[in-house]
């Protein structure tokens, strides 16, 4: 009769320990990266996109989450999209349209730093922005665009770049992808 009250005891510490072994699953890092980019600063964004593709060289799933001044250079630079009111025209007007319009964050000197920069990633075969997005592309980095960014500044899919699988989507989506990454970063 003893023995059968520990065996039960010990089955119940044990269905204890199988729960709370649950619960510490769903905690542990995947081997995943999930980026904000935030900045449409030419610099900014090429280091995502080497930081990106280089983790997917490491073997880590990619996730980037693009929102407000990252938005623009998703737009594809031979679409447009027709029904904008005055505020979402402006915004078009005055942000960069697509990656290859996109400027240093620091030296620009009215175009000049930027030109340099990207004559100079030629010279030593760094391969450009727009080389970076096709690779990333290529290895599968998921790219996930802020949909209130969007509406903010009056962007429709219509006019955003071809890349397989663009997701559109909220903020709660990127912190689902988030919260089990092994880094998460901002950029």
């Amino acid at each position: 009769m003893e023995n059968l009250k520990n065996l039960k005891n010990i089955e119940k510490q044990i269905e204890a320990l199988k729960e709370q072994m649950k619960g510490f699953d769903a905690k542990v890092a995947e081997n995943k990266l999930s980026m904000i980019v935030f900045s449409g600063d030419l610099d900014k964004a090429l280091a995502a996109f080497i930081i990106g593709t280089g983790a997917v060289a490491m073997g880590m799933e990619v996730v980037m989450f693009f929102t407000f001044w990252g938005t623009p250079m998703l737009r594809a630079s031979n679409k447009s999209a027709g029904g904008k009111d005055m505020m979402s025209k402006m915004f078009g007007w005055m942000l960069p349209k697509g990656a290859s319009k996109l400027k240093l964050s620091k030296m620009n000197m009215g175009g000049a730093g930027t030109a340099m920069m990207k004559s100079l990633m030629q010279k030593k075969n760094i391969g450009s922005l727009e080389q970076m997005m096709a690779l990333a592309a290529e290895l599968e980095v998921k790219i996930y665009v802020c949909e209130m960014s969007m509406s903010l500044m009056g962007f429709k899919r219509e006019e955003m770049i071809d890349y397989p699988g663009i997701t559109y989507c909220g903020v709660a989506k990127f912190l689902e992808e988030a919260m089990n990454s092994k880094i998460q970063l901002f950029l």
